[in-house]
């Protein structure tokens, strides 16, 4: 009890012994032998020509790979596009259209196709 009193009045509290023995742990990972020699390891992987080459075409294969795909991204859009425009696209169109005026009514603006007096407007949430 005289010792958790003492730590007490000295600022000591559980939360920071736990960071001086986090702290003092990293340290001696960080002086250990292992740690020392996996580290220089790693340092020699890292400037060595294998490394250096691998990484560089990795960045090669990882720009390639942006192009590529930006460049399927721009076709498609113009696909799409095309399909869009095409008699079949618009015929289509067309009958959808159609078959709203038919279920929904007709609507000019966004203003509905029933009059005020009715209790019952339909509303309109279709995508087209």
């Amino acid at each position: 009890h005289h010792a958790s009193e003492l730590k007490r009045k000295l600022g000591l509290s559980p939360l920071s012994e736990i960071k001086q023995n986090i702290t003092k742990s990293w340290q001696d990972v960080q002086t250990s032998n292992a740690y020392l020699s996996a580290s220089a390891t790693l340092d020699d992987i890292a400037s060595s020509e294998v490394y250096k080459k691998t990484q560089e075409t990795l960045s090669q294969a990882g720009q390639k790979t942006s192009a590529a795909l930006s460049t399927v991204g721009t076709a498609i859009s113009r696909k799409l596009g095309d399909m869009r425009n095409s008699p079949t696209f618009k015929s289509f169109e067309d009958k959808v259209g159609n078959i709203k005026y038919k279920v929904v009514g007709g609507k000019a603006n966004g203003e509905s196709a029933h009059s005020p007096n009715e209790s019952n407007p339909v509303q309109d949430n279709a995508p087209f």
